[in-house]
């Protein structure tokens, strides 16, 4: 038909044709605009999910609990610090001025299910972080667990009839080390520098920051090769090897190592100009942090501590600074939901 169409009405099969290939352009670029009007409702969606932090915390407490979790008012939403489960007292939520309770008393099997939720049914493979007491998840979330440990040899082999978890609420402040870092550096070179304040203080986060800018570059100073030693796994919160906090394009994570394992490592391997390191706590540490100044590498690390004058009090951390290996401490303190930060010499 479309031949007889074709020799008979020469002109009106080319015109037929042009229409009706018209029609299938016009048909696809509708399609076309309709995928992409779908992706960008998909991606402010997404973005809104991802705005609401605790909504994804949320996701690994059992469906009773979330919904208690999620009835905050949306501001304290976007407050929360942390989300807390006690077997027989109610769930509670950790906002600046402290914990509000929700109502509910925590049965001791949603412990269990938040386990099983947070290790996405595999707490084999979680086992090695489990015994230690917390758990990483996807998300850059992490839980704390308390029970009964389970112990051989003296060492703690795995934890069972969970008592309270305390989950974390990952919240990234890119920006709160801006205007800090230029302060950390004398004669164009950074100043290894303590963070110092008490639990709860925002060491980590103020940690995580720094690491970004150092490795990123900040005017007027360049990038510099980071290696970061994230012993609990609570800076960078690697999951399946990738960091879920940005801690910029230089920067090299050692996860889950002890740092006077970590250190010596990244010093022979890696070749840093800086080594960021958690919190301090062991004469192992000490040594660690000593070898690597003598190395000409630059340090960062966290202390809880009020000040520098209860470093002082302390014979660990007097002996630090007697042997010279920071030169600044960074004082963080916070009133009401503000905290500020103040740069002094060591002595």
């Amino acid at each position: 038909m479309l031949k007889r169409l074709r020799s008979a009405h020469p002109m009106l099969y080319c015109l037929g044709a042009e229409v009706l290939f018209l029609g299938m352009l016009f048909v696809a670029s509708m399609v076309s605009l309709l995928g992409i009007l779908f992706v960008l409702r998909d991606l402010e969606m997404a973005d809104d999910y991802l705005l609401t932090t605790l909504q994804e915390a949320a996701g690994i407490l059992p469906l009773r609990l979330r919904k208690l979790a999620l009835s905050l008012p949306a501001e304290d939403q976007a407050a929360a610090e942390e989300i807390r489960l006690r077997t027989g007292q109610p769930l509670t939520v950790l906002l600046p001025e402290g914990e509000v309770p929700l109502g509910a008393e925590v049965e001791p099997e949603e412990l269990e299910t938040l386990c099983d939720l947070a290790t996405e049914f595999s707490r084999y493979a979680a086992a090695e972080t489990l015994r230690e007491g917390y758990l990483s998840v996807r998300g850059g979330f992490r839980v704390g667990l308390c029970g009964t440990a389970v112990m051989k040899d003296g060492s703690n082999t795995n934890l069972k009839q969970f008592s309270s978890a305390a989950i974390r609420v990952a919240r990234e402040q890119r920006g709160i080390g801006d205007g800090l870092l230029p302060q950390l550096f004398r004669d164009g070179e950074l100043a290894s520098t303590l963070l110092l304040s008490p639990p709860g203080g925002g060491k980590t986060t103020l940690l995580r920051d720094l690491v970004r800018g150092l490795s990123g570059g900040i005017a007027p100073y360049g990038p510099r090769r980071v290696a970061l030693i994230d012993e609990r796994g609570e800076v960078a919160v690697s999951y399946l090897g990738r960091p879920q906090m940005d801690v910029g394009p230089h920067t090299d994570v050692l996860d889950a190592c002890p740092k006077a394992l970590g250190i010596p490592m990244v010093l022979r391997a890696m070749n840093p100009q800086v080594i960021a390191v958690d919190e301090i706590t062991v004469r192992e540490d000490l040594q660690a942090v000593s070898q690597a100044a003598g190395c000409g590498v630059r340090l960062l690390a966290t202390i809880h501590a009020g000040g520098v004058g209860q470093l002082l009090e302390r014979p660990l951390y007097r002996r630090l600074l007697e042997d010279k290996v920071f030169r600044l401490a960074v004082c963080i303190s916070r009133e009401g939901g503000a905290r500020s930060y103040t740069v002094e010499e060591l002595p």
